[in-house]
């Protein structure tokens, strides 16, 4: 009984001289609630949605005002007004919106003299869960309107939303592929690079090249030149077997593997340099392992991997503008989805290389190469 008592005593004395792992057990729950709690909200909200409005009749005000409606209660858009149908079309391809509604110009006449009155919605459906929140909002504005309005010529349903695809098909799990990747990233950032150092430095083995002539600069770069490698090589295989797995159409050209590779190693470059930034002084592997799960909440899950940025609240939103998975999930989703080129991605690239040099460079002047 006695021994029993000294190793449960031994045991809790190593806990309580750790306040490292005793924050973290604490801190990580309320962060975990505070992140999760906002980042899957449930219903969607504020979603950007462009309107061209052609038609000056009666009916098209009546949508607009049902619409505006929506946008003020329940909050599942903001509205943005527009003039040219082919403009708004295109800053969907780019981004800024996620669908752009297009009503024509004989749309009122025909709510009264036919039934085949349409309006047109062109939506990004890479982002599913929000191309089907939108599509639900704006038939149900519309349906407002047959229920309300009762055509001269015929009754019952006289406006029709007509739906537009800007891309081929993308099932949910197909949507989550980028998320995949750049969680295979996380993941491999975390055993290789700096946690081969911590590793080594608990097994005491860091002292052979501690005594050696070494620069810093060479341990770090050297550790991290060693994980990028690995991590792209991961990365890339994992791509090719959620492609596999989800089935998913992926057609690109060489440019669009340059794309993606390139995406790829700078935002594994990005991570690893930041993993020496945060853990390059750790001495146990334990604290690396509670970091990991600590990181990958912060950084995963508000990039936009699995749910809108455009619902997050907004010091949320403004958190998802500086981390460095937002760009490289958008980058992902507009190469394999849109089949675009680097040019299409520039501000993506440009963001991920300048976060890879940043926190290269603060690794190798944080880091100290001590005994």
């Amino acid at each position: 009984m006695i021994r029993l008592i000294a190793v449960i005593q031994r045991d809790l004395l190593k806990f309580k001289r750790n306040p490292v792992v005793i924050a973290v057990s604490v801190i990580m729950p309320l962060i975990y609630l505070v992140i999760l709690g906002n980042a899957f909200q449930g219903k969607l909200t504020k979603l950007p949605m462009a309107v061209v409005d052609l038609d000056p009749g009666p009916s098209s005000r009546r949508l607009m005002e049902n619409l505006r409606a929506l946008e003020t209660g329940a909050k599942t858009f903001t509205i943005t007004t527009m003039k040219d149908q082919k403009e708004a079309i295109e800053a969907v391809r780019e981004g800024e919106f996620k669908a752009a509604l297009i009503i024509p110009r004989d749309f009122s006449r025909h709510m009264v003299v036919s039934n085949k009155a349409e309006i047109g919605l062109f939506v990004d459906n890479t982002d599913s869960i929000s191309a089907e929140s939108l599509r639900g909002a704006v038939e149900g504005a519309l349906r407002s309107i047959r229920e309300e309005y009762v055509p001269i010529r015929e009754k019952g349903n006289a406006a029709y939303l007509r739906g537009i695809d800007l891309y081929g098909r993308v099932d949910y799990d197909q949507s989550l592929i980028p998320g995949v990747i750049i969680m295979a990233i996380f993941l491999s950032t975390m055993t290789t690079g700096v946690f081969n150092l911590v590793m080594d430095r608990f097994m005491g083995t860091d002292e052979s090249y501690l005594l050696t002539p070494i620069t810093k600069s060479d341990i770090v770069t050297g550790l991290v030149i060693s994980g990028l490698f690995i991590t792209t090589i991961l990365a890339m295989l994992v791509f090719g077997l959620s492609i596999l797995v989800t089935g998913a159409s992926f057609k690109g050209g060489l440019e669009q593997y340059a794309s993606i590779l390139l995406v790829i190693v700078l935002t594994s470059a990005g991570l690893l340099g930041m993993m020496f930034i945060l853990l390059g002084r750790a001495n146990h592997p334990r604290i690396v392992g509670v970091f990991s799960g600590f990181l990958n909440v912060i950084f995963y899950f508000p990039s936009g991997a699995i749910y809108p940025i455009a619902s997050f609240p907004g010091w949320l939103k403004a958190f998802a503008l500086v981390n460095p998975e937002t760009y490289a999930v958008d980058a992902l989703k507009s190469v394999i989805f849109k089949n675009v080129g680097i040019s299409a991605i520039s501000g993506d690239i440009a963001f991920l290389s300048i976060f890879a040099a940043i926190t290269m460079t603060m690794a190798i002047v944080t880091f100290k190469r001590t005994l």
